[in-house]
């Protein structure tokens, strides 16, 4: 029986190119490298999920550098055939489970639990979890290993920090457990 799967959403370069604007938890990424490193460790699946955005301006185009993985994020070259897979998934939506084939992926490993974590909080990250949900995961949030950035509405700024949480609150109870990195690795035993 395997573990969970861990789901990296969308730590691609293209999320550092300017334009964004300012954003939460510049910490996010390297507590996404603990997990992955935990799960390594564990030989539990990783699921590396990357955005090929359809807008022609887009960092996340596939043709564009921002399309590339953060480093230390992509799946590990030189697998060795005893470990749980990793692989990687390309969506042109929000939703991680759309039309990329993830579901069978997971079902053909018999995952029923899975950890998001990545970018951004608010779009890929919360669509993909209750895209989770909907399909029958346990699902696990670690809110510390994601970020977002500030928004615009009605000629308004929110800060990130605000949009971050509203999403997290959002989610927590209904569509997944937010927790933090520390707490998953204490629940798994992977320290």
């Amino acid at each position: 029986m395997t573990g969970p799967a861990l789901l990296l959403v969308d730590l691609q370069r293209g999320f550092h190119a300017d334009g964004w604007g300012p954003r939460n938890n510049p910490d996010a990424e390297d507590r996404a490298r603990r997990l992955l490193d935990a799960w390594r460790g564990a030989e539990w699946p990783v699921a590396h999920v990357r955005h090929d955005s359809t807008e022609p301006d887009s960092p996340l185009r596939r043709e564009a550098p921002g399309f590339a993985f953060l480093d230390g994020f992509g799946p590990e070259s030189g697998q060795t055939p005893h470990r749980n897979p990793e692989a990687t998934f390309t969506k042109r939506v929000n939703g991680a489970f759309r039309e990329t084939g993830l579901d069978g992926w997971l079902g053909t490993l018999g995952v029923d639990r899975v950890v998001v974590a990545g970018l951004t909080t608010d779009h890929c990250v919360s669509t993909t979890i209750r895209g989770a949900e909907n399909l029958g995961y346990d699902t696990l949030l670690a809110r510390d290993a994601t970020a977002t950035h500030d928004r615009e509405f009605d000629g308004e700024t929110i800060p990130a920090s605000a949009v971050h949480h509203t999403a997290l609150a959002h989610l927590d109870g209904e569509f997944a457990t937010v927790t933090t990195v520390a707490n998953v690795i204490e629940r798994f035993e992977l320290g």
